[in-house]
């Protein structure tokens, strides 16, 4: 396979996971498994002997590994094991200790073609989820009585594999008295309760039956790349395809956000505009079970993986598809058959909005904008639909509507495009520097080297200032990537107060894309660090909040230094432009001055002390870091019934009763409250009229 030059220029979605459903726990028995028929091979997909060249191409071009070594190897196995049984609820730690010596010299094994370590290890963790499932079957039986006061510990990061049979057994009683409490929660009776449960476990050992090849591959590659880092991965052809969807804002479809639940696939909401909504054919909570095109036969769908069911929903533009939906009708149900066209979806609840909300100063109205800024996305095309593209448009929707200041909202942003980060960065300030990557040069790589060059400065080339006035950006410990670079940058040349979570996430690494040819999926791969102009790359670090909100995420685990094989901070000397800076005339803006973000401190925290809206976050937050290391199953019971209860009472809102919840934040309406205090200390200083 020839090497696949890297493209560049984007940093890509910084929170990828990639997980296995925690629904089957497993014991040892003294027995072997008996021997499995390898999972089926995918026509056109990956193969063994493409393995050890894409482990090459992320080698080649890793800011900070160019070979594999005993380390890299052990953390493979590691990383391996831990995508099969991340909860330590599966395997004993014999188990573990037989994939550690499967596993051994892998990358020789691979190189020579051998990698019937994969299905040796498949058909271990089969056994094992068949061996739970028959557990829970003779656990579940007429004489079980269910403990509503047990509490045991569940943190997998502090808890070891089980030794012994005797331990595993245990602990996994305990964990399905946990399961069943979750549906005990939803007001279902005890024996239904239990038949779930058991059909979660009959469907967990379906769905690792269904396994191919092709996903084994792609779980052991996506293994490989984060041994190296946690932003590394391994895209399979079905991520690959969610991926360029999210980072495009489009897919050719009919516009349903779909779940999964007992089996059944779920409309959990329709998209305004799209195919779905507009036929009027299709209803939230409908149960599809059953899928067809435009000819030929309907299939069941019913525990079909979800991504099989996305797959035979999806499909191009102007072709139609066949649905059979179940209904609930009053007490009953009734099966409904519907067709819809497929039509490009815009996904517009993923894009940049705009909101407006009045505040009254000094006896008069003053307007302000809050910005919705979910991710920075872009579809990669020549004038196509981007984040930077449409936050020129919402600044200047803000400018016609008078609005005198921004709240940027990045609490939930987990990052995207580099170059959207770049452009949006520099809508605030005149130009100048933004951001400085760094790279490891690659001398068996010349190209790749042409591409990444050792150090490279973004900078902002656009004169024009889109907006002058004062600007806040509301973040947290999940803001992350090219969030951090915008909020990083901003606060370097005291161009807006940041307001939130104590620090960002703390992912200052950069990463691109390489697709693989016959649809075979992506790399992921790590290639530089990035710094903003203070000098500081916000890897671990992040970006620390000049106002600190509490919020659900600040805690130890949420955070790049909470991640296996993050890489360490760098500093380099600052690169700050002077030529950023406007201090008169139009476009001048004002700096953030050390004596207003005491004040702006001092008068947050008077409110937040006095809010019982902060109050409950701070209790939930607590709950939550309590929870991690003892679960309650009567605190399960109460605080599910609540959660589910505002689901249903949030589900199918409106495009403007969404936008009056969303306002009703307590983060968003602190920060807009500190953005007042910023235009009245702002106010004596300049006209709000002359700057925009």
């Amino acid at each position: 396979m020839r090497q696949t030059i890297l493209k560049k220029g984007l940093v890509l979605l910084s929170l990828v996971t990639c997980g296995f459903i925690l629904q089957s726990p497993a014991l040892a028995q003294t027995k072997s498994p008996a021997p499995a028929k390898p999972p089926a091979a995918e026509e056109g997909g990956l193969e063994c002997r493409y393995i050890t060249p894409i482990e090459q191409m992320f080698l080649s071009t890793h800011v900070k590994y160019g070979k594999a070594d005993k380390e890299i190897e052990t953390r493979t196995v590691d990383q391996y094991v831990k995508s099969l049984d991340s909860q330590k609820i599966y395997f004993l730690q014999a188990d573990v200790d037989k994939i550690h010596s499967l596993m051994s010299g892998v990358f020789e094994k691979n190189k020579n073609k051998e990698c019937d370590y994969l299905t040796e290890i498949q058909k271990l963790y089969l056994f094992r989820v068949k061996e739970r499932a028959e557990f829970a079957k003779k656990f579940l039986g007429s004489d079980y009585k269910f403990d509503t006061k047990l509490e045991f510990a569940y943190d997998p990061d502090k808890k070891t594999f089980p030794k012994t049979t005797e331990e595993a057994t245990e602990f996994l009683k305990k964990y399905i008295h946990f399961q069943v409490s979750n549906y005990l929660a939803t007001d279902m009776k005890q024996d239904e309760a239990k038949k779930q449960v058991l059909k979660n476990y009959d469907r967990s050992v379906k769905r690792i039956n269904d396994t191919t090849m092709d996903d084994l591959y792609s779980g052991y590659l996506n293994s490989f790349a984060q041994a190296l880092d946690p932003h590394s991965t391994f895209f399979s052809k079905d991520f690959f395809d969610d991926f360029n969807i999210k980072m495009g804002l489009s897919l050719q479809g009919i516009g349903a956000t779909l779940s999964q639940q007992d089996g059944f696939t779920i409309v959990e909401s329709l998209v305004q505009g799209g195919p779905a909504q507009k036929s009027g054919l299709v209803d939230i909570q409908d149960k599809i079970v059953a899928v067809g095109q435009a000819k030929g036969p309907m299939e069941n769908v019913i525990d079909m993986d979800l991504k099989d069911v996305v797959k035979k929903i999806r499909g191009t533009k102007g072709t139609k598809v066949r649905l059979a939906i179940l209904r609930k009708d009053g007490e009953a149900k009734k099966r409904v058959d519907v067709t819809i066209t497929r039509d490009e979806v815009k996904l517009e609840d993923e894009a940049i909005q705009i909101s407006y909300v009045d505040k009254e100063i000094n006896g008069q109205k003053r307007k302000v904008g809050v910005i919705n800024f979910p991710s920075f996305y872009s579809d990669g095309k020549e004038g196509g639909r981007s984040s930077a593209t449409d936050m020129k448009k919402v600044i200047l929707d803000a400018k016609k509507n008078k609005a005198e200041g921004l709240v940027v909202d990045l609490s939930s942003n987990g990052g995207g495009s580099l170059e959207d980060a770049v452009e949006i960065a520099g809508m605030f300030f005149k130009t100048g520097a933004v951001v400085k990557q760094t790279s490891r040069t690659a001398p068996q790589n010349p190209l790749y080297n042409a591409l990444m060059p050792k150090e490279k400065v973004y900078k902002d080339t656009d004169s024009n200032v889109d907006f002058a006035g004062p600007v806040v950006l509301l973040t947290s410990r999940v803001s992350a990537s090219a969030s951090e670079i915008l909020a990083g940058t901003l606060q370097d040349y005291r161009r807006a107060v940041i307001v939130g979570g104590d620090h960002t996430f703390g992912k200052g690494t950069i990463q691109t894309v390489a697709p693989l040819p016959n649809q075979m999926g992506a790399l992921k791969v790590t290639i530089g660090m990035f710094y903003v102009p203070g000098g500081n790359s916000t890897q671990h670090r992040g970006v620390s909040a000049d106002v600190v909100l509490p919020g659900p995420f600040s805690t130890d685990e949420v955070g790049e230094k909470s991640l296996d094989y993050s890489l360490p901070p760098q500093k380099l000397d600052p690169f700050i432009s002077p030529e950023a800076f406007v201090k008169t005339g139009e476009g001048s803006w004002q700096e953030i001055k050390g004596e207003w973000t005491k004040i702006l401190k001092e008068k947050s925290q008077a409110r937040v002390d006095k809010s019982d809206d902060f109050k409950k976050i701070k209790d939930e937050l607590k709950k939550t870091q309590e929870r991690g290391k003892v679960i309650k199953i009567s605190e399960v019971l109460k605080e599910k019934n609540e959660k589910d209860k505002k689901q249903k009472e949030t589900k199918g809102q409106t495009k403007a009763q969404k936008e009056a919840e969303y306002l009703k934040r307590a983060d968003i309406n602190e920060a807009v409250n500190v953005l007042t205090d910023l235009l009245q200390l702002e106010a004596p200083v300049k006209a709000p009229q002359a700057r925009n």
